[in-house]
């Protein structure tokens, strides 16, 4: 991951800077024109107010034109100790960094579209608006990484110098018009040609308007940052590819009244075989709304497995401005590959669900028992009481606890296709459990993905697979916007070639897949003697499952495959875990 953010253009675009600071300037001559964020800490004007120069309405330079994540502002005090010299105690850097993610950082609204970023998610980038952007920016790092920030249009000017400054493919990417309007002839063009666009050009309008310092999410935001007020019982529900789904909860416990450090118990358990873990942690949260935290589990269960998911955890979450739910990862691994994702509901002493299991429902299903997971849950519950819309009836109530209901439904074989809610008394579940008819086709989870080599200096960077059922939809027709994710199937693993070579022999060498679980572990780094040219163990294969219970039209089991690519390890890591701490 590239420490810095993403470069942008050095030409002026913007008509009130060409007018302030002239067509052919350096950013760093222009004239800021945009309103600015006063700095209103002492700690940080002491620290930062030698080099930045403040003015007579409290802004620092520089500073009071960003804003950005508990990271971003961790690794910019990283470049200021690297680059410019500065000294800094932990303690210090600790407390700028909460004062700026808090008061010059993102709105909720803002940072939920990327914390993907934060959580260290491997994901196929769904933010990238075109071909530019992609070149400019998230060809070196993921997309995420600029939108995690918002600046002055000198500032992104600016942030564009930096990486033109470190890096030395930048001034060409920049450069490079996004249409080539050169004369193959070499032929002088006429002069009514306009002159070509360069990308740089582009990129630096595109964060400028899309991404500016002032924004209407930030105005409304301003004026509601508080202290987080997270203290209390939460229900957690969560998932992790391999391990099945959970539920459980959490304890948070502030540190001292109004603090934003926190304290953490948790209690999970595993639906597939009701083993419960324990976990004690903490936490900090900034700007009120975004957690970063540490835990701890107790006593392996695969000792020696590295997703094993009794040891130590980071955890990335976002918490709604109510402060009544979150979302977020709690991740662990080398390369943080793994990861349990979790939803928290706040218990206020109302009913509140979080879970239905099975996670799925088949049309024509008569007597099926399902399990209906939250807080405070009324004990006299009726059949009518609980609703899953047309098609799905319940039959009787077997029990009900505060925390627990099981009822036993019948599902109609006309009943809709699709995600069901589910409503007990006023508490709803959204998409709560899919009706489904048959599972149609099958698709490996991740279909892209990315495992590293190592074992011998390195650590390796692992891959798990998983098979998910899917059915068509309401249409019919697959590979439609109405198609959804049923459940997962049990599938038999395998790799196969992928040729791109005449020597092919990446199966051989980039290292094992489990045929029982699809955990692929990579090979060892380096040279391999046994290989051709001695290469390094690296290579493309498909990872390929074959369904043991699902069949197509004419019996044959249901099969699908992922890319994979084994690489070497990173050399150099860039990451901020002390934002965590």
């Amino acid at each position: 991951m590239i420490l810095l953010t993403c470069l942008c253009a050095t030409s002026i675009t913007a008509a009130h800077a060409q007018d302030k600071a002239g067509v052919g300037k350096d950013p760093a001559d222009w004239v800021e024109t945009e309103t600015g964020i006063p700095v209103t800490d002492l700690l940080t004007t002491q620290k930062c107010g030698a080099c930045h120069t403040p003015d007579g309405k409290g802004n620092l330079s520089r500073i009071s034109w960003t804003r950005t994540t508990p990271e971003g502002w961790s690794q910019t005090i990283k470049r200021m100790v690297k680059l410019n010299g500065l000294s800094i105690t932990p303690d210090d850097a600790r407390a700028i960094v909460k004062y700026l993610s808090t008061y010059h950082g993102l709105a909720p609204e803002e940072a939920k579209p990327v914390m993907y970023f934060a959580e260290h998610r491997a994901v196929d980038e769904t933010i990238i608006p075109n071909n530019t952007m992609r070149q400019t920016c998230a060809s070196c790092h993921a997309f995420a990484q600029p939108m995690s920030s918002r600046r002055s249009h000198r500032e992104w000017a600016l942030v564009e110098n930096l990486h033109k400054a470190m890096y030395s493919t930048a001034q060409r990417i920049y450069e490079t018009p996004i249409k080539d309007h050169a004369n193959e002839e070499g032929e002088a063009e006429p002069d009514n040609v306009p002159k070509p666009v360069l990308q740089g050009q582009a990129a630096l309008d595109w964060l400028s308007k899309n991404a500016p310092v002032n924004t209407a999410e930030w105005a409304a935001w301003r004026p509601r940052i508080r202290p987080p007020d997270l203290g209390g019982k939460w229900l957690v529900a969560g998932s992790m590819s391999g391990h099945g789904r959970f539920v459980g909860e959490m304890t948070i416990t502030p540190k001292a009244p109004g603090s934003d450090e926190f304290m953490t118990t948790t209690t999970l358990r595993a639906l597939d075989d009701n083993h419960t873990y324990t976990r004690t942690g903490v936490a900090l949260v900034y700007a009120g709304y975004s957690w970063r935290g540490t835990s701890q589990g107790q006593g392996a269960t695969q000792p020696g497995h590295p997703d094993d998911p009794t040891g130590m955890m980071r955890e990335a979450m976002w918490f709604a401005p109510d402060q009544t739910a979150g979302q977020g990862r709690w991740y662990w691994g080398d390369y943080h590959e793994f990861g349990l994702d979790v939803t928290l509901a706040r218990e206020t002493k109302a009913p509140v669900l979080v879970m239905a299991s099975p996670d799925a429902l088949r049309t024509g299903t008569q007597e099926k028992e399902l399990h209906l997971y939250g807080a405070d849950l009324p004990t006299d519950l009726q059949p009518r009481d609980i609703d899953f819309g047309g098609g799905v009836s319940v039959r009787r109530i077997v029990s009900a606890s505060p925390t627990e209901v099981v009822a036993v439904v019948d599902v109609a074989r006309d009943a809709v296709a699709g995600m069901r809610d589910v409503s007990v008394r006023g508490a709803v579940l959204q998409k709560a459990v899919p009706v489904y008819s048959g599972i149609d086709y099958i698709k490996v989870s991740p279909e892209t993905g990315l495992a590293r080599l190592g074992g011998i200096k390195y650590g390796k960077g692992y891959q798990q697979f998983s098979a998910i059922g899917w059915s068509n939809g309401p249409d019919g027709k697959p590979d439609t916007s109405d198609d959804f994710p049923v459940h997962v199937v049990d599938a038999d693993w395998s790799l196969a070639e992928m040729p791109t070579v005449t020597y092919d022999d990446d199966i051989r060498f980039v290292g094992k897949l489990d045929p029982a679980t699809g955990f692929f572990t990579p090979n060892v780094e380096g040279p391999d003697p046994q290989r051709r040219f001695m290469r390094n163990n690296y290579g493309e294969v498909w990872v390929v499952a074959n369904s043991k219970t699902e069949k197509d039209a004419q019996g044959k089991p249901l099969t699908a495959r992922a890319y994979l690519v084994t690489t070497v390890p990173t050399y150099k890591r860039w990451d901020q875990p002390e934002v965590s701490k």
